[in-house]
């Protein structure tokens, strides 16, 4: 009997569970600890890896031959393209990004991932590696922008990247869902890639984080 895609994407998220405290620079901001420099950099990274991820999930979506597979991947591409020019405000509230290395190899190894993944994963598996891992990133997101308002006076339109993110869509589950159910049922998902691809989006994802945390500590 075929499993189901939400049995293996609650596994795989169970799998996952423990490293998601490992974010060292979200408790900083949400504590006020970080400085607010941290801001630019944030800005000036996620505005390249949204145009980078919106390109990515495109090549997904015409890379990928069953229809729930293309529908997840085409879904997503506008999301990024929408939180990119959401930056733009604050990048006009934080100012310029003054750190010495720009972009930062840490920050943009995710991106790269994705991109691999866009030529080499199987669909229905990285699928299931890319939303095991939206759960997290919502809730950094959500707290990033409690942090901003609370501790740095950052107005709606500065923080409506991270409120974007942290916004439950629940058409994106079902998307996910319908994208991994297809690839069990037909026998193309192989669970350890599923797994494989969840642990390095989140081992990247941490990277991400992390590497402003060294850069800026609070």
């Amino acid at each position: 009997m075929t499993r189901s895609a939400r049995e293996l994407l609650e596994e795989i998220q169970d799998e996952l569970a423990p490293r998601d405290g490992d974010n060292r620079l979200v408790p900083s901001i949400t504590a006020g600890r970080a400085p607010r420099a941290v801001f630019a950099a944030l800005a000036a990274e996620e505005k390249l890896i949204t145009l980078s991820d919106w390109r990515s999930f495109h090549a997904l979506a015409a890379r990928a031959d069953e229809p729930n597979a293309r529908t997840f991947f085409g879904g997503l591409a506008p999301g990024e393209q929408q939180a990119n020019g959401m930056l733009d405000a604050l990048i006009e509230a934080a100012g310029p990004d003054r750190g010495e290395e720009r972009p930062r190899a840490g920050c943009q190894a995710y991106p790269a991932y994705v991109a691999w993944l866009a030529l080499n994963g199987e669909a229905s598996a990285t699928a299931a590696g890319i939303f095991a891992n939206f759960a997290a990133f919502g809730r950094y997101c959500k707290d990033v922008a409690a942090g901003m308002r609370e501790h740095y006076g950052f107005a709606d339109d500065a923080c409506a990247f991270f409120d974007f993110f942290a916004a439950d869509v629940p058409e994106i589950e079902e998307q996910a869902l319908a994208a991994v159910q297809a690839g069990l049922d037909a026998r193309r998902l192989d669970s350890r890639d599923a797994h494989l691809y969840a642990r390095l989006f989140q081992s990247y994802e941490l990277q991400f984080w992390n590497t402003l945390a060294d850069e800026f500590p609070g």
